[in-house]
């Protein structure tokens, strides 16, 4: 059977409704002594008890980031083939995700960025947050002749997003691109037009990089861009950069390579210029595990690491503590289990980086205290 993407006014909805074919054959070999993943041999011990108690239930919704869209739709086909329980997840964006959740419209939500203070205070009920992978949110362009991978700095990027540097040949890019033939070329932002978590990733970055930037613009899902035009979701901003020469944007690593879009290597708190990649992701993850191990929600934009990649963030999943429905309750513990498990060895293939085994603990006491 085939994955079908249905496309709605209210967003890209995946609905998975079967098996990947040749899933398991593609499945990346990474190492698992870097991330605890377990390999495709444990799919039968590590879901069939919590399936089974999860009774008849045959189908679970979730709703929310685009962020990791492409991997989780991996991870649903994968996890119907062993299980038979059919995921269906809507990409419509980590605000609309926490709506839905706040709702209790689906049985999951998925978010880029932590529940901030008002999310929390509108929810029902106490929920568990789960980080699931580390991506890199890259600065994608569309610059012919440009070199792949020019180098941009914190101060660059933020000067680009708040219009104060609108030609490619702007002596602030020349002089980290030394002998590239950059055109004089309008600089054409584009940035998210909803509530995203990799909106909030991105503006985490440039708090942290640019007092400017934190002092007049912020970081949240949300944020009132100075310059540029908005696109729904991952692949709407991909797709403006795509059609716009001279375009810029921020997008998930995976989406870049999926339209073919250059994009940038970026100098990290080290002074190392770092093109984005697993390793970069992993390396930023480690760099902020004091903070993490304190509160898995802690930011990991910017860390400490020669090789960090600086714009990383974690995405993750949101379930009630109790569930209002005892037997989904247990059907969603029994698919994050097999997410922390067999479903990390998958994450390097899709671009985005396993994580650490000490997060891996941290998420086996949270899912283990769900009911």
């Amino acid at each position: 059977m085939k994955n079908f993407w249905h496309f709605s006014a209210a967003g890209l909805a995946l609905t998975v409704a079967g098996a990947l074919a040749g899933c398991a054959g593609n499945t990346a070999a990474t190492d698992t002594s870097n991330n605890g993943a377990s390999g495709n041999s444990a799919s039968a011990t590590s879901t069939d008890a919590s399936a089974s108690a999860a009774g008849d239930v045959k189908s679970l919704t979730g709703a929310g980031a685009t962020f990791p869209a492409p991997l989780y739709t991996r991870w649903f086909d994968a996890y119907e083939k062993i299980s038979g329980v059919q995921i269906n997840y809507q990409s419509v964006g980590s605000g609309a995700g926490i709506k839905q959740l706040t709702n209790k419209t689906v049985d999951f939500g998925a978010s880029d960025a932590p529940l901030g203070s008002k999310d929390i205070a509108a929810l029902p009920a106490p929920v568990a947050t789960i980080p699931t992978v580390g991506g890199a949110v890259v600065l994608a362009y569309n610059l012919p002749g440009a070199p792949v991978n020019l180098k941009m700095t914190g101060e660059v990027i933020a000067g680009i997003f708040l219009g104060k540097i609108n030609k490619w040949n702007d002596p602030a890019l020349a002089a980290i691109n030394p002998g590239a033939a950059l055109p004089a070329t309008k600089i054409v932002v584009a940035h998210r037009s909803d509530g995203s978590g990799t909106t909030n990733i991105f503006t985490s970055y440039l708090a942290a990089v640019s007092p400017t930037w934190k002092s007049t613009i912020g970081a949240g899902k949300s944020v009132d861009w100075p310059t540029g035009v908005g696109g729904k979701g991952n692949d709407g901003v991909a797709a403006s950069i795509k059609q716009s020469p001279g375009g810029v944007g921020y997008v998930e690593l995976a989406y870049a390579k999926q339209n073919k879009l250059p994009y940038a290597s970026v100098k990290n708190s080290a002074g190392q210029f770092v093109v984005p990649n697993v390793a970069g992701v992993t390396a930023a993850a480690e760099g902020a595990m004091v903070a993490v191990q304190k509160d898995i929600t802690a930011p990991i934009a910017n860390a400490a690491g020669a090789k960090a990649y600086p714009i990383s963030g974690f995405t993750y999943i949101m379930v009630y503590k109790t569930s209002p429905n005892p037997a989904k309750g247990e059907a969603v513990k029994a698919f994050l289990k097999w997410a922390m498990t067999d479903g990390q060895s998958d994450a390097a293939a899709q671009d985005y980086a396993p994580l650490p085994k000490s997060i891996l603990a941290l998420n086996a006491k949270t899912i283990d205290a769900l009911k």
